[in-house]
């Protein structure tokens, strides 16, 4: 288990320095100058090349990407243009925010998605069967930002249930230690505080959790039906267990194989996705702060930006990986 874990993160390493090279590139390939978006277009050429000077740009390309490595071997993630602050100080208020967002969804996702892809194989066929993967079929077809746009004019305007925007109160805002603020609100023991984060998080949770729920119900049904017609199952049933213990210890255990793997896919997809999401309910997390950075074409932002949530998606892959191993002792890595 330790080499292949070893062997993993060893080839970790090629694929984040492949793919810091390309987003390099293509970051570098978009129109416009960074000093010139940062000084405005008032800006005088003389000190459009002055800024240029002191942010490197005027150097070749590839003497900028050697120093960005290099920069990156010693835990530098650069410097932002706009803010002239270190990146790896102020990103992380950003990544917690939508960390916390994806794992709420992700958690919605899985609890509903799996149970109504088990009942549905359950009682197959049945109204409950049609009615949940004619959900799925709309979940997966409907756009985010046209569902959150409901729920706000739904929960938020007309019933006013839940707030529209933002993560906290305004007027009563959360202690940051861990910028992660339903945790910072039980450590601060601020449990009003937390009911108003729980809040908060409702909406853009449930929009973002809309498509994962939809496939992982779909996934789980087709795992379930296959595994359903096994021998040991009838063999289960033939000796008197009740239905319950044996769809949701014994099928359950080796249909969730391949919903696993899409349930690491999805949170991949969550991190580096979740921009509309984030833009429709002002969430402050990742996604934005790279939208943002391209717009003034922050380079040093836009590269870490990325490249953190390359690495968040390859390790999640990973830990599905060895999560098979502890679902199904049969797999073995060594």
């Amino acid at each position: 288990m330790l080499s292949y874990i070893g062997k993993r993160l060893f080839q970790l390493i090629p694929v984040l320095l492949g793919m810091t090279f390309v987003v390099f590139m293509m970051i570098r390939a978009i129109p416009g100058n960074p000093a010139q978006v940062i000084l405005g277009q008032q800006a005088t050429p003389e000190a459009v090349a002055a800024l240029n000077a002191k942010l490197g740009l005027d150097q070749p390309w590839y003497i900028q990407f050697f120093s960005y490595l290099k920069g990156l071997f010693t835990g530098d993630l650069g410097e932002s243009m706009r803010t002239r602050l270190p990146v790896a100080d102020e990103i992380w208020p950003y990544l917690a925010a939508t960390l916390e967002l994806a794992l709420f969804a992700m958690i919605i996702a899985v609890v509903i998605g799996i149970n109504a892809g088990i009942i549905s194989a359950w009682f197959q066929n049945s109204w409950f069967d049609y009615t949940a993967m004619i959900l799925a079929l709309v979940g997966v077809s409907m756009p985010i930002f046209w569902l959150g746009l409901l729920g706000q004019w739904a929960f938020a305007i007309e019933l006013q249930w839940l707030p529209t925007t933002g993560r906290e109160q305004v007027r009563d805002p959360v202690s940051a230690v861990t910028n992660l603020y339903m945790i910072d609100a039980m450590i601060n023991g601020r449990f009003d505080q937390l009911w108003e984060v729980f809040k908060h998080l409702i909406l853009p949770g449930l929009a973002l959790a809309t498509i994962p729920m939809a496939i992982i119900a779909r996934m789980t049904r087709s795992s379930m039906l296959e595994v359903m017609r096994a021998d040991y199952i009838r063999t289960a049933r033939a000796k008197g267990q009740k239905m319950f213990w044996v769809v949701y210890k014994h099928a359950l255990k080796n249909a969730i194989i391949p919903v696993l793997t899409i349930v690491g896919l999805q949170m991949g997809m969550l991190l580096g996705g979740a921009i509309l999401t984030e833009t429709i309910f002002a969430w402050p997390g990742i996604g934005r702060y790279i939208y943002d950075a391209i717009n003034y074409r922050d380079y040093p932002v836009i590269q870490s930006g990325i490249l953190i949530v390359a690495f968040f998606f390859v390790m999640i892959n990973l830990i599905v990986d060895l999560l098979y191993g502890v679902i199904d002792p049969r797999i073995k890595y060594d």
